[in-house]
């Protein structure tokens, strides 16, 4: 064998056994695809197979409570073949949320098998009807935890808006009127934030009217953001403040109320002493006699020594008249 040929077959030898690696991992890399695509189917087939026995369920519930007359041959037998083979696979999956779905048939078949005794022994099924429909209720809550959040228990989910748990609802046909006597969003949704999930918006808890009416004073109420922030010590210096405020306001009130009766004294002394007065002015006029001459009361007393000074009075007037005039003028 020559170089060239020796090349040749060493080059053709690596080029087949690299073509073999290739097509070995593809085929390693194709089964272990279809190994995940099984696993996603398998478990998408638990979650479509709890949903179908759960509306057949449902349907059944109402059916019951239509007909007057209902046999137990209406009820038919819960079978869960798609969980058996995920259980007895070695697939990996959350094993406790599997767990759950488990008990979640179980706690469905005993409550059919109760119901279904009960329509076949003629008696009331009232109380059967309502365990039932809570199984459903708790069947709805298991199927969403496993479909949306992939069987996480609800205090790791977070944060969720109860508008988005009653939308995925309506998408599976879950109508809101589908148990009767109840409505069954509200009730999954109630269920759900029971077992801890988070659901916004929280449910009221007073009406608007009862809200507005509502007397609360915050910076009163110690437990309040306000009040949380004061000490005893500040608590009692406050309370002592206030009790000193109400004492001086008091004292200013007594001060005030003792000027105004004061006043009140003062104004009836003096209207007691003008009626006095008035009393005095009212009594018989008594004669008074002045220089020999005798004059009643009310008479005016005109002396000559008054008629005298008015004459010179008028002559002092005419001579300051003359004095101020111009002198080229004469009087006329």
């Amino acid at each position: 064998m020559s170089e060239s040929q020796f090349y040749t077959f060493i080059t053709g030898g690596v080029s087949l056994m690299i073509a073999a690696g290739l097509l070995v991992a593809w085929h390693l890399w194709r089964m272990r695809e279809e190994h995940q695509a099984g696993i996603v189917s398998a478990l998408d087939g638990v979650s479509h197979e709890l949903r179908i026995n759960l509306q057949r369920f449902v349907s059944e519930l109402g059916q019951v409570h239509a007909i007057q007359e209902a046999g137990p041959d209406l009820l038919l037998p819960v079978r869960h073949p798609q969980l058996d083979g995920v259980n007895a696979s070695m697939i990996r999956a959350n094993r406790n949320a599997l767990a759950v779905i488990g008990n979640t048939y179980q706690e469905l078949e005993a409550r059919k098998m109760a119901l279904r005794a009960s329509l076949a022994q003629g008696r009331d099924p009232v109380d059967p009807m309502d365990d039932a429909m809570d199984a459903t209720i708790n069947g709805i809550a298991t199927l969403y935890m496993w479909e949306v959040h992939g069987g996480a228990r609800p205090s790791e989910v977070g944060r969720i808006r109860s508008w988005d748990v009653r939308d995925w609802m309506k998408g599976h046909n879950f109508s809101q009127n589908s148990l009767p006597g109840m409505y069954l969003r509200d009730e999954v949704v109630e269920r759900l934030r029971a077992y801890g999930l988070h659901l916004t918006p929280r449910p009221l808890t007073h009406t608007a009217h009862e809200y507005y009416s509502m007397q609360y004073d915050r910076k009163a109420d110690i437990h309040a953001p306000f009040g949380r922030r004061k000490t005893p010590e500040q608590l009692e210096e406050a309370a002592r403040k206030a009790e000193e405020k109400a004492a001086k306001k008091a004292a200013k009130q007594a001060e005030k109320d003792a000027r105004k009766a004061e006043k009140a004294a003062e104004k009836a002394a003096a209207a007691a002493a003008a009626e006095e007065e008035v009393l005095g002015d009212d009594s018989p006029a008594e004669m008074e006699t002045y220089s020999g001459e005798t004059y009643e009361e009310g008479q005016v007393f005109q002396s000559s020594d008054d008629d005298a000074s008015g004459i010179m009075d008028d002559d002092e007037d005419e001579l300051g008249m003359l004095e101020d005039a111009e002198p080229d003028s004469r009087p006329n």
